[in-house]
């Protein structure tokens, strides 16, 4: 049982909660219908992202014997049989279109495009140096474009952006572990590696992180979203990215610890303290704008 979770990866599923962010970000996290149709949504995006994974790992089975790490992933180890992999595969994207056409038509269609591009990548595309990590990104931008289409919610230009470049920056500090390992082992992990090296990803991600920067401030003092929200103290809440972002960096240039975002996400607790107090922030700011402190 537990190589068949390890082939599912539910702890990728994570990255399927950027459905929730256009909901909390309009003020309206607590509106049960809206929650609970975003929930269904969640379950179709995993069930679909775990068909893609399985998909992936299917065809990069000999690539992955030689990863000091991937070697361990079921199918890579022969602890899954690959005929079954397939069945649940099948079983997942049916089960996740079925649903999706029956909560939003619109959203089956995002959900197509995300399947499609994923299957592009998984079939050649991830070989190609920059197209790579530009699908990445491309995929948490469907996500939050999945939950405003699920939700009804609007989505702030500003958000898109900033969404699209921190998918950026993550998959930046990805290839630059990649990289590492590359220089250790003498191997390539992946085709693609071959397109960077650590100067060119080291300036990538000091580009990145200030341009994201520069757009979360933007976003936090846009007219736009100020008037929407009727709070101008956004930009209270930067204090916690900056110190994130820069976490993030520490990791990635101080300890050589670029591995995978989510691995980090449940492992460092600066992070993760980081993160709540972000949302809290923005919980108090957003929705308590009735206490006197926030009027």
């Amino acid at each position: 049982m537990k190589a068949y979770i390890q082939l599912i990866r539910p702890k990728d599923w994570a990255k399927n909660l950027f459905l929730f962010v256009p909901l909390f970000f309009a003020g309206m996290f607590f509106e049960t219908t809206k929650l609970l149709e975003l929930f269904v949504g969640f379950i179709c995006f995993s069930l679909v992202a775990s068909s893609i994974y399985i998909m992936n790992d299917y065809r990069d089975i000999e690539d992955d014997r030689k990863h000091p790490v991937k070697k361990n992933r079921p199918l890579a180890s022969g602890a899954v049989n690959k005929t079954t992999a397939v069945i649940i595969a099948v079983v997942f994207l049916l089960i996740g279109f079925t649903t999706a056409w029956f909560l939003r038509d619109k959203f089956m269609f995002i959900l197509g495009i995300y399947f499609l591009m994923n299957v592009g990548y998984s079939f050649g595309l991830k070989n190609i140096p920059i197209l790579d990590i530009f699908i990445i990104s491309v995929g948490f931008v469907l996500r939050v474009k999945s939950g405003s289409v699920i939700s009804l919610i609007p989505l702030s230009e500003w958000l898109i952006i900033m969404v699209f470049l921190l998918a950026l920056f993550l998959a930046f500090a990805k290839r630059r572990d990649d990289v590492l390992l590359k220089l250790s082992s003498g191997d390539d992990m992946r085709k693609a590696v071959k397109g960077y090296n650590l100067e060119f990803i080291n300036t990538a991600l000091s580009l990145i992180c200030a341009v994201i920067i520069v757009a979360y401030l933007m976003y936090t003092k846009s007219p736009d979203v100020e008037e929407r929200l009727k709070t101008y103290r956004l930009y209270y809440t930067c204090i916690f990215v900056l110190a994130g972002i820069f976490r993030y960096l520490q990791l990635v240039f101080v300890q050589q610890n670029s591995q995978s975002p989510t691995k980090i996400l449940y492992k460092d607790r600066f992070i993760q303290v980081t993160i709540l107090l972000w949302i809290l922030s923005f919980y108090f700011i957003i929705y308590a704008k009735d206490v006197q402190i926030f009027k």
